[in-house]
C-alpha cells in the first residue's frame, strides 16, 4: 500500500500523551517552540508527528503517531487551541539538525501503512470481550465514558479510543502503540486489563 506521507516531520514529544490512529486529541499551545511548529504546519501540509518522551530525559520512543491539523483556533493570549487526527503510525529513523525552534525527525511507515485501513483485520467476538471487561475495569477505577458514543466508532477507533484512555501506565500504553496488529493490539490490552483486575482481587482479598 502507498502512502504520500512526509518522511521528514516536525515532532510534538509530550511526556504522558500516547496518541492513536484514527483518534482525535485536542491541545492546548502555549510554549513558544511549539507555537512555532504548529504556525510551520498550517503553511505547508498541517501535518505533524506526536511522540512520548521518557521519563526525565529528553529522548523520546521510537514509535508515534503522524496526526493532521483538522481544527485551529488562535487566541488573544497567544495560546493555539488545535484538534489534531490521526493518521499513520510511524518509526524514528534519525532527528535531523535544524536551526528551527522545535525539533524534527526523518521517520518511516512502512510497518505501519495498514493504519488506514485497521478494520478489515479484527476480530468481531474479541473486541466484544474486550468491551466487556474494559466496562468492568473502568468503573472499577472510577472512570466514566460514555459507551453508547464508544459503540458508534468503527471498531479500529473503539479499540485505539480504550488503548489511549485506559488507566494504566504510559509503558503500557506505547507497548499498545507499537503493537502492529489490531488483533494482537486487542490481546495485549486483554492482559493488561485482567493483569490489573488480578491484582486488585488479590490486594482486596489479603487486606484483613
Amino acid at each position: 500500500m502507498k502512502h504520500n506521507f512526509p518522511t521528514l516531520i516536525p515532532i510534538f514529544p509530550l511526556s504522558g500523551v500516547i496518541y492513536f490512529p484514527k483518534t482525535n486529541l485536542p491541545l492546548n499551545i502555549f510554549e513558544e517552540r511549539y507555537v512555532s511548529l504548529i504556525n510551520d504546519c498550517m503553511k505547508t501540509n498541517k501535518l505533524m508527528g506526536m511522540i512520548q518522551e521518557k521519563k526525565n530525559t529528553n529522548n523520546v520512543y521510537n514509535v508515534g503517531c503522524l496526526g493532521k491539523i483538522t481544527d485551529f483556533k488562535k487566541n488573544e493570549d497567544g495560546r493555539i487551541l488545535i484538534n489534531l487526527k490521526g493518521l499513520c503510525r510511524f518509526k524514528i529513523s534519525r532527528e535531523i539538525k535544524n536551526i528551527k525552534l522545535y525539533r524534527e525527525f526523518d521517520v518511516d511507515y512502512e510497518k505501519f501503512l495498514h493504519d488506514d485501513n485497521l478494520n478489515n483485520r479484527i476480530d468481531t467476538k474479541k473486541i466484544v470481550s474486550l468491551i466487556g471487561k474494559a466496562k468492568k475495569f473502568f468503573e472499577r477505577n472510577g472512570l466514566l465514558l460514555n459507551w453508547a458514543e464508544l459503540n458508534k466508532l468503527d471498531q479500529a477507533q473503539q479499540i485505539n479510543t480504550l488503548s489511549m484512555i485506559a488507566p494504566i501506565s504510559n509503558e503500557e500504553k506505547q507497548k499498545l502503540l507499537e503493537t502492529i496488529s489490531m488483533d494482537e493490539k486487542i490481546k495485549v490490552l486483554l492482559e493488561i486489563i485482567e493483569f490489573y483486575s488480578y491484582d486488585k482481587n488479590l490486594n482486596s482479598n489479603t487486606i484483613q
